[in-house]
């Protein structure tokens, strides 16, 4: 176990080294940063000065080596567009993006676990069927028009909770539903497809024939294997929902990392772009890592060698 996770870790650690030397070279993508800086009724001169003020004349390798170094003391720079700290601006919008995110997920594994073990204990059934209608619609339908039809009849037609806003907890509960609806057909399927597999194992069958009742062999035998590769694909959707919400926000308004990053684009403020792709990104990576090491703890084989 202890070599499977140092293994990991040496992947994630290569990963975030990736993602850092992408994230710090989108400053450069746009132009040359100190004429963003320098804003657009800067000159020549003006520009020059802060080129040399933030150090845009050095080497990339040894300006990214101090862009780095302050980013692991919580440094991620100032903002061009608001002039203040990068931290302050992530620190008031990412409560939102986590509440947001976390809900989502939380209601799509509720609704996607049990929902797949109904469907894989009789396949071609009407649960089953319902599931599957249920799963192709989630997919097939896109979230931002979703959310639109979720306002207008939720929202407006009979008013039962606010359309936009965090105020108060009622304004999660549309784009919490929304976003949780993406999620869940991928995981209800792959739910569906583990438990199939394994209820048709002989040692299903054993267990049945000892007498068992169906709960203790679906929860007792069944449900440990059958999860494995439901880890990895929850710490994935929820990466997934954490860093792509950005259509859910910008739909119900909310202010979250999502919203934030689109904003940012638009006004070629790079250092709060930068900082908000490695963040999500290392919590991307974090998910993961920890999805890989669940799946270890719980299958043996795994850290045995077939990683």
């Amino acid at each position: 176990m202890f070599l499977y996770l140092m293994k990991r870790l040496v992947v994630a650690l290569c990963v975030c080294l990736a993602v850092s030397l992408l994230s710090f070279g989108l400053m450069f993508l746009v132009g040359d940063p100190a004429i963003a800086i320098a804003g657009a009724g800067g000159s020549a001169k003006d520009a020059e000065a802060v080129r040399i003020a933030y150090g845009f004349d050095r080497p990339f390798l040894i300006q990214y080596l101090d862009w780095i170094g302050n980013v692991l003391t919580g440094d991620f720079g100032q903002s061009i567009y608001f002039h203040i700290p990068v931290t302050e601006i992530i620190g008031a919008r990412i409560p939102v993006t986590l509440k947001l995110g976390g809900l989502s997920f939380v209601v799509a594994l509720l609704v996607a676990l049990p929902l797949g073990i109904l469907a894989a204990l009789k396949p071609n059934g009407l649960i089953d069927r319902l599931a599957l209608l249920l799963a192709v619609t989630g997919q097939a339908v896109p979230s931002f028009w979703l959310g639109l039809m979720a306002i207008v009849v939720f929202g407006v037609w009979y008013g039962w909770v606010p359309i936009s806003g965090t105020d108060e907890w009622q304004g999660y509960i549309l784009p919490v539903l929304v976003l949780a609806y993406s999620a869940m057909p991928a995981m209800m399927r792959i739910t569906r497809s583990g438990m199939i597999d394994v209820l048709r194992a002989d040692y299903i069958r054993t267990a049945y024939a000892k007498g068992l009742p169906v709960w203790r062999v679906i929860a007792g035998h069944a449900l440990r294997n059958a999860i494995l590769p439901l880890v990895s694909l929850a710490a994935v959707q929820l990466g997934v929902l954490l860093s792509g919400s950005i259509v859910i926000e910008s739909v119900f308004a909310l202010n979250g990392l999502g919203r934030l990053a689109w904003e940012s684009l638009l006004r070629a403020d790079m250092p709060v772009v930068q900082a908000i792709i490695l963040i999500l990104s290392l919590i991307y990576v974090i998910l993961t890592t920890l999805g890989d090491l669940v799946n270890a703890w719980l299958d043996p084989r795994i850290r045995g060698g077939r990683s």
